[in-house]
């Protein structure tokens, strides 16, 4: 009974990992895609790519602005982006 208390516990406080603060004008692909909620390779390469051709972002909102970036995955990470 204490080791199925013990994994519950534990597993509760494995959900509530906190991502690390990601700038978005400066992290690489993978950086993003580890970093992001709802991030993969493909939209963290897309987020580069978009900043390659427009310059860097001047608000995080400015990501919904990227193919596959939807404005609740901004929300999802808003407190873990930085410009």
């Amino acid at each position: 009974m204490i080791k199925v208390i013990l994994f519950s516990v534990m597993m509760f406080f494995a959900g509530l990992t906190h991502a690390g603060q990601v700038n978005i004008n400066q992290a690489d692909a993978p950086t993003l895609a580890m970093e992001l909620k709802g991030v993969g390779d493909k939209k963290a390469k897309a987020i580069v790519e978009y900043r390659k051709q427009n310059g860097p972002f001047i608000s995080i909102d400015d990501l919904g602005k990227v193919k596959g970036i939807s404005a609740k995955t901004i929300e999802k990470n808003r407190i873990n982006i930085s410009i």
